[in-house]
């Protein structure tokens, strides 16, 4: 893999950018019956994600060092589920500092299991930073080249970073307040994510593969508005949109409507993050409560939400994710779930 070097860290943010306003409307998203549908619903890539696989053994040994045969033990409930794709994740094994023989043998692993893996997922690796923007660039740099070994199609990068001690503590991390640096006001440091997110798309395109970027809340990728607002200045065709509506909907504040949020970034999505949430809603109070469920189950209809998405071009990997509980299972629920109410050519 070639060797990238580090861009400069960005500066600390000094005045935080003031919170878009969220958008109350709710668009129709009514389709007509017949669309054209790039696969068939049993063909459909659906990944399982990697959020309940801690990053170490039972005995405190990394994944990154376990032995190849230890990985395929790992993997096997991943099979178990009846799932023939995954979505390999940074935070469990750390593809972009494995050396070629290992990336060699978890590729076998990989083939040994029928998994194939569509997408790589960067996972809270900020590029801005302050302190390890700079090491975060290269890392993602070397996982661009690593998920083109594997035969990835996406590489999903974010701007949000590791969870706090206190959300660590907490049982639902979204409730407590992170370490992440908030998006600043200064444009140079908005000017500076551009420029890093351009030179990583245009790694990519070298590579072969494209770049997703992953909406999640306090960050340039915070609304619907705000992420296709960044997305155009950094103006690149290998560069498009994770819509994670589930990373938004779950902040206990107002959010943007998930209609409104599927409206705007539909035509803009190569790869998506899908999970769901019950919302409990007071306006007497304010009082905003979310928990998460299944896709069917929670305040987004991604029955509507898939078909209008499909019906403005999205043909790409959908990962099922899934935060408490055995997430693994529901995962598989879930994918068991959109492959009946994915499109079928007529």
């Amino acid at each position: 893999m070639a060797e990238t070097p580090a861009s400069p860290a960005a500066p600390a943010p000094r005045t935080p950018a003031p919170r878009t306003p969220a958008r109350t409307e709710r668009p129709s998203l009514t389709v007509p019956s017949r669309i054209p549908v790039p696969h068939a619903p049993r063909d459909w890539p659906i990944a399982a994600a990697m959020l309940q696989f801690p990053p170490h053994a039972a005995d405190g040994t990394p994944v990154a060092e376990l032995e190849p045969g230890e990985w395929r033990r790992l993997l096997q409930p991943v099979v178990d589920e009846g799932f023939t794709h995954l979505e390999l994740s940074t935070a469990w094994l750390p593809l972009g500092d494995l050396d070629r023989s290992r990336l060699t043998a978890l590729r076998d692993v990989l083939d040994d299991a029928g998994l194939a893996v569509p997408g790589v997922g960067v996972v809270r690796r900020s590029v801005l930073h302050p302190e390890r923007g700079g090491d975060n660039l290269a890392f993602s740099h070397r996982t661009i080249d690593a998920a083109a070994a594997l035969g990835a199609d996406v590489v999903c990068l974010g701007l949000h970073d590791t969870l706090s001690p206190e959300q660590r503590r907490a049982l639902w991390f979204w409730t407590v307040p992170g370490g992440d640096v908030p998006p600043s006001a200064d444009p140079e440091v908005r000017a500076l994510a551009v420029r890093l997110f351009r030179e990583l798309g245009d790694h990519a395109a070298d590579a072969g593969v494209e770049l997703s970027l992953e909406l999640y809340e306090g960050t340039y990728l915070g609304s619907a508005d705000e992420a296709v607002r960044f997305l155009d200045d950094i103006g690149h065709d290998k560069v498009g949109l994770n819509p994670d509506l589930g990373n938004l909907l779950r902040a206990q504040r107002p959010v943007d409507t998930w209609e409104y949020l599927v409206s705007v970034t539909a035509p803009r999505t190569n790869y998506w993050h899908v999970k769901n949430y019950a919302r409990l809603e007071d306006p007497a109070t304010g009082t905003v409560l979310t928990h998460p469920t299944s896709l069917e189950l929670g305040v987004i209809d991604y029955r509507a939400a898939v078909r209008y998405a499909i019906s403005h071009g999205f043909g790409g990997t959908l990962v099922v994710e899934h935060y408490g509980g055995d997430g693994l299972s529901v995962g598989a629920t879930n994918a068991a779930y959109l492959r009946r109410v994915l499109p079928r050519a007529r």
